[in-house]
C-alpha cells in the first residue's frame, strides 16, 4: 500500500539538531517549530491511512517541478478510478473562514486560504500527468487533523475535511470500489521517479562545527545533563532515561554526518563531538565494529 513511506526531511533533521546545539535565531526557530508541527500533523493523518483496507497506493511527501513551477503534495492516494492529492494542515485554535484568508479569532492573524494551495497543486499535477499521457480524474482535499481546530463560517460542499469529519472521510475511501492494475503501479512508479529529492523550499540558518554545543543529549528529553556509567550506559540526570553507549554514539555519528556530510568521520572528531565519552578507545571500538574504516593509523576515517 505504501509505495513511498513518509520520512523526516533532511531539513527537519538538521533543525532538530541545531535547536539543541545552538541558539536558533527567532525566525529560524519559528520555521523549525512550524516544520515540526507539520510533521506531527502528517503522522496523525498516516495513522488514518494505515487503517485503509481498500486496494490503493499511497505516496507521501512528493515534490514535483513542472513548467518551472515547484509544488508539493503531502499525501497522494491512487485508487482504481481517481487520484486523491491530500494537503494536511495541523492548525490549532479558532479561525474564521474567508474566501481569501483564514483569520484567527483571538488575534486576527491571517493565513492564506489553504484551498488556494490545493487548487494550484491540482492544476500543476493535472498538467504533469497530461504531459505523460495520463488523464485519470483528480479529486483533492485539505484535511485539518488537529482536534483543537475550529473553523467558523466554513462553507458546505468544499474540499475541506475538518477534524470531526476525518473518520467519515477515511470510511468513505475505504468503502469505494477499487481494484488496481499494472497501469496503476506504472503511474505510481512514474510519480516516484519524478519526485525531487532536494526541495527548493529548504531554509537553514548558517552554522559551523566550532560553534555548536558538543556532547550527547538524552534520547528522550534532549537534555545534556547525562552521565556515563562504566562506559556502557548513558543515564539522563533529568528524566532518568537510559541508553546503551553504543547506540548513543552511533546516533550522534548519524547526526554528525547529517550536519556535516563533507567532514571525515575520524575517531578524534567523533570523540570530540560526543564529549562525555572519556575514552577514545571506546569510540574507536564502536566505530570499527559498526562502520567501515578507510586508511591506516592517524589517517584512518570511517564511512
Amino acid at each position: 500500500m505504501y509505495l513511498k513511506p513518509r520520512a523526516v526531511s533532511n531539513e527537519l533533521e538538521i533543525l532538530r539538531s541545531l535547536n539543541i546545539r545552538m541558539n536558533l535565531p527567532a525566525k529560524d526557530r519559528k520555521h523549525y517549530l512550524n516544520l515540526e508541527k507539520g510533521y506531527q500533523g502528517e503522522a496523525i493523518f498516516d495513522q488514518l491511512t494505515a487503517k485503509l483496507q481498500c486496494d490503493v497506493y499511497i505516496l507521501n511527501d512528493l515534490c514535483f517541478e513542472f513548467n518551472r513551477s515547484v509544488f508539493q503534495i503531502d499525501t497522494l492516494i491512487i485508487s482504481q478510478n481517481t487520484i486523491f492529492p491530500i494537503e494536511i494542515k495541523n492548525y490549532e485554535g479558532d479561525y474564521h473562514y474567508d474566501p481569501e484568508v483564514f483569520r484567527r479569532v483571538s488575534s486576527n492573524y491571517e493565513i492564506t486560504n489553504p484551498l488556494d494551495q490545493l487548487k494550484r497543486s491540482m492544476t500543476l499535477l493535472r498538467s504533469l500527468l497530461k504531459f505523460h499521457g495520463i488523464h485519470q480524474p483528480i479529486e483533492g482535499y485539505v484535511t485539518f487533523v488537529n482536534p483543537e481546530f475550529t473553523l467558523y463560517q466554513a462553507p458546505l460542499n468544499t474540499s475541506m475535511i475538518l477534524p470531526t469529519q476525518l473518520n467519515r472521510f477515511n470510511k468513505t475511501l475505504n468503502e469505494m470500489t477499487s481494484k488496481l492494475s499494472n497501469q496503476h503501479k506504472k503511474l505510481a512508479d512514474l510519480l516516484i521517479s519524478l519526485h525531487q529529492t532536494e526541495s527548493p523550499y529548504t531554509r537553514l540558518p548558517t552554522y559551523n562545527y566550532e560553534h555548536l554545543k558538543k556532547g550527547i543529549s538524552c534520547i528522550s528529553c534532549y537534555s545534556y545533563e547525562v552521565a556515563v556509567i562504566a562506559e556502557k550506559k548513558i543515564v539522563c540526570d533529568k528524566c532518568s532515561c537510559v541508553e546503551d553507549v553504543n547506540s548513543a554514539v552511533l546516533r550522534n555519528v548519524e547526526e554528525l554526518k547529517t550536519l556535516f556530510p563533507d567532514k571525515k568521520l575520524t575517531t578524534t572528531r567523533v570523540h570530540e563531538w560526543c564529549k562525555v565519552i572519556k575514552s577514545k578507545k571506546t569510540i574507536r571500538r564502536i566505530l570499527i565494529q559498526n562502520l567501515r574504516s578507510v586508511g591506516e593509523s592517524h589517517l584512518r576515517y570511517f564511512v
